[in-house]
């Protein structure tokens, strides 16, 4: 009897281990991250991460989604919908507008490349690569007008100032103008570009006082000195582009 007893409860013990091993896995938890970018009117674009938490064990899925923003906002909403159902979950979401331009030659140069404008988190980020430049420093500042008509590029007006500044250094304890970017410097393959990132801009916003759209980046043939009114003595304008939704 007591050698049967000790075999049927290594039995239920085996048992047990069995039934706990083979038990499904059950979701307790589920995040989801969901980053939008608006690249422009007609074409958004959502990365949606999804962690879930199956007993302890952390599962991450990444979908893109790319289309109208009525397609994407609907295939969102779904896989939301699909992921959570009941679950415990928490929602991240991050709105990123992005525009990308050409820059146009101006005043008989070969100065011609890409701007890019990423808006995140309440600030703004531009990067610009620029070809066809001579070697050295060259001065790069937001203008007033979105136009860049004129063959000369003054049609863009003088530098966004929208504070009524004087021109300086950006930050400068003295003043600047919200378009003093400031300089870069290209190589001897006449490519330069430049990475710049601010607080003080958004891209439609309601803030006269930040918004970009409607004004235009100038590339200058010379360097700004930072110092000299109203625009730094940076020289010609070889390089336009309007920055327009």
């Amino acid at each position: 009897m007591k050698i049967t007893s000790i075999l049927l409860s290594g039995i239920l013990i085996i048992l047990l281990i069995i039934s706990c091993k083979n038990k499904p896995k059950k979701e307790k938890h589920a995040e989801i991250s969901i980053e939008m970018k608006k690249l422009n009117d007609t074409l958004h674009i959502a990365t949606i991460t999804t962690i879930t938490d199956k007993d302890g064990e952390i599962n991450e899925d990444v979908q893109v989604i790319e289309g109208t923003p009525g397609d994407v906002k609907a295939k969102v909403e779904a896989h939301k919908s699909t992921i959570l159902h009941d679950k415990p979950h928490k929602i991240h979401e991050k709105t990123e507008k992005a525009l990308k331009f050409s820059l146009e030659a101006k005043s008989g140069s070969t100065a011609s490349g890409m701007v890019t404008l990423t808006e995140k988190e309440g600030s703004v980020t531009l990067e610009a690569h620029i070809n066809g430049l001579d070697e050295g420093v060259h001065a790069i500042h937001i203008h007033e007008k979105a136009d860049c008509s004129s063959e000369d590029g003054k049609s863009a007006g003088g530098h966004w100032n929208p504070t009524f500044q004087r021109h300086g250094a950006w930050g400068d304890a003295d003043g600047f103008h919200r378009g003093d970017i400031g300089n870069f410097t290209a190589n001897s393959d006449g490519h330069g570009m430049i990475t710049f990132n601010t607080d003080l801009w958004c891209l439609g916003c309601d803030d006269d006082n930040k918004n970009l759209v409607g004004r235009s980046i100038i590339v200058h043939q010379g360097e700004d000195d930072l110092t000299s009114q109203p625009s730094g003595a940076a020289g010609a304008r070889i390089s336009c582009v309007g920055i327009i939704k």
